[in-house]
């Protein structure tokens, strides 16, 4: 990078892997670090997060629109550990903190999701409680959490809710990949356009969004938030550092099963 890592100020998100874009009064956060397929660092985590409250403390900016580049939304955290925009070590203080997704879930302004492609991980709950999500027919999805050795509360208290309690069983515990279809079927995503105009259309539906009564429409989405349960993030921390995430970390890097995996029950490459 040209510049050394440095914090969030104005539209400036906190890395050049993040690009806050603005269409009038609706801001767009475009996630693209291609050389690592959109994988997410702690200091991309945390852009996001800066990016609702930009939008939210903004009188210029009335909705946030989240979004990825060619075929990838967001994959989830980056398993091989970059730090290459790190400017706080912010894997290292902040932890959980860093993430947007309860600052998604409780934003003011309308959050939108146009998923351009592979979502999975911290981005499938990224779109679950943004207040849309629109997805290409190109898009999948999947929670591969468990499969890294991670027990992602956030995942198990969100996901039934969403789609129902055996789905989510299946997602969790398998590994699951869902396409577009399943996903808008399933009530992942409420939106399906065809590859090329998710960004358009959730702009749109931003825009819509964006045209309701500020103050009732917080008071909406505080009830239906209400339906959410709350996840166990002590539980969530716990798991984050112990044996099996060092496992499950490791065996992803060097592209092999993790050791936990029985003998007979092996595949080739990683998981």
């Amino acid at each position: 990078m040209a510049d050394a890592p440095r914090p969030p100020e104005g539209d400036w998100l906190g890395t050049p892997y993040l690009r806050f874009e603005r269409r009038g009064s609706i801001g767009i956060c475009r996630v693209d670090r291609a050389h690592k397929r959109n994988a997410m660092t702690p200091a991309m985590y945390f852009g996001v997060r800066y990016a609702v409250d930009h939008v939210n403390h903004s009188d210029d900016l009335a909705a946030l629109v989240i979004t990825g580049t060619d075929d990838v939304f967001i994959p989830g955290g980056d398993l091989g550990g970059g730090k290459e925009d790190n400017w706080a070590d912010l894997d290292r203080l902040l932890h959980m903190d860093n993430t947007p997704f309860e600052a998604i879930r409780n934003s003011k302004k309308p959050v939108v999701s146009a998923v351009n492609g592979i979502c999975q991980g911290g981005g499938l709950i990224i779109a679950m409680l943004s207040d849309v999500a629109v997805a290409s027919r190109n898009a999948t999805f999947r929670a591969p959490e468990v499969l890294r050795g991670i027990a992602d509360t956030g995942y198990s208290a969100y996901l039934p809710t969403q789609i129902g309690v055996a789905r989510a069983r299946d997602m969790l515990l398998t590994g699951l990949t869902v396409d577009a279809p399943t996903a808008l079927d399933w009530g992942m995503v409420t939106r399906m356009v065809e590859p090329g105009e998710e960004l358009e259309a959730a702009l749109d539906v931003a825009a819509q969004i964006a045209r309701g009564a500020p103050e009732a429409r917080w008071v909406v989405k505080r009830e239906i938030n209400r339906q959410y349960p709350r996840y166990d993030r002590m539980s969530m921390e716990d798991s984050l550092y112990g044996p099996e995430p060092i496992e499950g970390f490791n065996s992803f890097k060097e592209g092999r099963n993790p050791s936990w995996v029985p003998d007979d029950l092996r595949t080739e490459g990683r998981l």
